[in-house]
């Protein structure tokens, strides 16, 4: 309380923001997610070998395209990760809209990579689980009045 009587909030660890079990989970599976997904779009651009192409799949396109798509889409995924592990109230909302971007990203890269996008998308669903999971203490530094 400040000295004209009104309170002051602030994010973070040290000043009262409890992140729940379920928020930390989720923001480490957003970096564990972000750095997988960087990790597709490298082995995209760099034509690797692991990846594979389908010739009867319905959606066709360019790899190289895909990559810059999976680089760009897993760097906002990892410092979003980063942001809510840091107690960002905003963070919630924006991952879990980015983990269902990120999830539809990897159900269309089936074709190329199939346990790989397989298991990015069990992450994207459980990350959106557990942020759409709301227990008892998530913020306590919200006045209550």
């Amino acid at each position: 309380m400040t000295a004209d009587g009104s309170t002051t909030h602030r994010r973070g660890r040290s000043s009262g923001l409890i992140v729940s079990g379920w928020t930390e989970f989720a923001a480490v599976m957003m970096i564990c997610g972000g750095l997988l997904t960087i990790a597709e779009g490298i082995s995209a651009l760099a034509q690797d070998n692991l990846l594979v192409l389908s010739r009867n799949y319905a959606f066709r396109f360019d790899l190289t395209g895909w990559g810059w798509i999976h680089v760009a889409l897993g760097i906002v995924v990892l410092v979003t990760g980063l942001a809510l592990i840091s107690g960002s109230a905003r963070a919630r909302p924006v991952g879990v809209a980015l983990a269902g971007l990120s999830l539809l990203a990897n159900f269309l890269w089936l074709p190329w990579y199939p346990a790989w996008a397989i298991i990015a998308i069990v992450i994207d669903v459980l990350i959106i689980w557990a942020l759409c999971t709301r227990t008892e203490g998530v913020d306590r530094s919200v006045p209550r009045e």
